[in-house]
């Protein structure tokens, strides 16, 4: 869908035109669905030896995206682009795991991230269009719940 809004309306790129710049945004579009997102998601549903496992994959995971943003303001450079748009469900749900799930995914050994995270949520294409966190909280403490239910 983004390729098709990037092709569509030009005006706004939001993938470079150096078809190896292009390769390293599609990789990075992959690596969130394919690996980033599944750890998360297993760290928040998972209990005991898997939501270990699940959250060792996904420091590793962080480790690659940390790593991605050194000497960055955003994951094209000075401007949002594909990546940020990926990555984006991170500025909204990371916190809101923590929040329900008591776990620290996101903090003190990822720096750039953290600040990546702030700097994206607050900008206002972005903040505009985040759902209710209250709303937000309540589905995935639901969510949890389902995953989690008490003893």
């Amino acid at each position: 869908i983004l390729e098709y809004i990037d092709e569509t309306w030009k005006q706004n790129p939001i993938l470079p035109q150096d078809p190896l710049h292009r390769a390293r945004e599609r990789f990075w579009a992959k690596f969130s669905d394919e690996k980033l997102l599944p750890s998360v998601w297993g760290a928040f549903t998972k209990q005991g030896k898997d939501r270990e496992e699940a959250m060792a994959a996904t420091m590793e995971n962080l480790k690659f995206v940390e790593e991605e943003l050194k000497g960055k303001k955003f994951f094209s450079g000075e401007k949002i682009g594909l990546v940020d748009l990926v990555f984006g469900w991170l500025g909204n749900l990371i916190s809101i795991f923590e929040e329900v799930s008591g776990f620290n995914i996101v903090g003190e050994g990822y720096p750039l991230l953290s600040a990546w995270m702030q700097e994206f949520s607050e900008l206002p294409v972005i903040k505009d269009t985040w759902p209710p966190r209250d709303k937000m909280i309540i589905k995935y403490q639901a969510l949890y719940d389902k995953y989690h239910p008490a003893k």
